[in-house]
């Protein structure tokens, strides 16, 4: 059980036709394009609005899938359930837990739309409802903006009768780094804290460090893009502060945490210092660095065979994580 929360994962598998033909194409076109063209706050509104438009294309989900609007304050989002569908051993979901989950995109693109094809799959193997939050972002709003949305969803969420240890938070890349600051904001505001949380490629680091891991390998992230980035969201900040920051935290008190990365990622690098950061500070961390695979790569789980094996790998995380929390309280029950 401790095993499969505090662990180091390294899954071996032959890479897929569908892996080799993904990482070439974003090799060949997202990548440069991605280099040339994100350079000013025109480029950055651009950039969105042809991620929105694409986001409205149908087909995103199963018709076993329900998604359901909702609205939190300065911000929306929706409700995604996934029981129902083949990859659900649930005929339905506990309503009295839920995932929060902060969407990836930079801080500038990207929606709970766009991520639907991780969000119903979370659904489906964690047994609850997903939360999907359409956090504000820039270049429009700021970082501080973003962590106050997520706060005011997780209050929320307390608000309506869910349990904190009936609450996990999820997210990727930006929505990883939000996923964290939000993590280290309800321990330092004594907020009560969720059962875990899920990082898929976090972006954890926006300091003026060097991203020196994968600069050539990586085949979707221009490093010098995501450092530009960096630079522009925490300007007049301190990029060491933990919740601009999260690769600089304290970790001490935190739930467990599963971190998913790849050996090809320009974020791997501070991802695993995260793992190690956060056991240093006596968490349970279950890192998983996978062989080969595209930043975020659970969002082309429609595609890529290995996509989809995450899965199973995340319910299993939270799977352990109530074991032994019911271990946990049996324990002191008996006491």
């Amino acid at each position: 059980m401790d095993a499969e929360i505090d662990e180091d994962v390294r899954p071996e598998y032959p890479l897929s036709w569908q892996a080799i033909a993904a990482n070439g194409l974003l090799m060949g076109t997202m990548k440069p394009i991605s280099a040339v063209l994100l350079r000013t706050t025109t480029s950055l509104i651009l950039a969105n609005r042809l991620i929105e438009l694409g986001g409205r294309l149908p087909g995103l989900v199963p018709a076993t899938v329900s998604i359901e609007e909702e609205s939190f304050g300065a911000c929306s989002g929706e409700w995604v359930r996934g029981s129902g569908h083949p990859d659900s051993d649930l005929a339905e979901l506990d309503e009295n837990k839920v995932v929060l989950y902060l969407h990836g995109g930079a801080y500038f693109i990207c929606s709970p739309v766009t991520h639907r094809p991780i969000t119903w799959r979370l659904s489906a193997v964690t047994g609850r409802p997903v939360l999907a939050l359409d956090y504000r972002q820039g270049p429009t709003h700021k970082l501080a903006e973003s962590l106050a949305d997520a706060l005011d969803a997780y209050r929320a969420l307390l608000d309506r009768g869910f349990p904190p240890e009936g609450i996990i938070l999820a997210g990727d890349s930006a929505g990883g780094h939000l996923t964290l600051a939000l993590l280290l904001s309800l321990r330092d505001n004594g907020l009560p804290l969720p059962a875990a949380a899920i990082v898929l490629s976090p972006w954890a680091d926006l300091s003026d460090e060097r991203k020196k891991a994968n600069r050539w390998a990586d085949p979707m992230l221009p490093a010098g893009r995501v450092e530009w980035l960096s630079r522009r969201w925490t300007e007049g900040l301190d990029n060491r502060d933990p919740l601009v920051s999260p690769v600089f935290g304290d970790y001490t008190g935190l739930p467990p945490l599963m971190i998913v990365t790849s050996t090809t990622e320009v974020l791997r690098e501070e991802a695993h210092r995260v793992a190690e950061r956060a056991r240093a500070d006596g968490v349970s961390v279950r890192y998983e660095e996978w062989r080969r695979m595209p930043h975020v790569f659970a969002i082309l789980a429609d595609i890529l065979p290995e996509a989809r094996e995450v899965f199973p790998h995340m319910g299993t995380f939270v799977e352990a994580v109530e074991a032994a929390a019911k271990a946990s309280s049996g324990d002191t029950a008996a006491a």
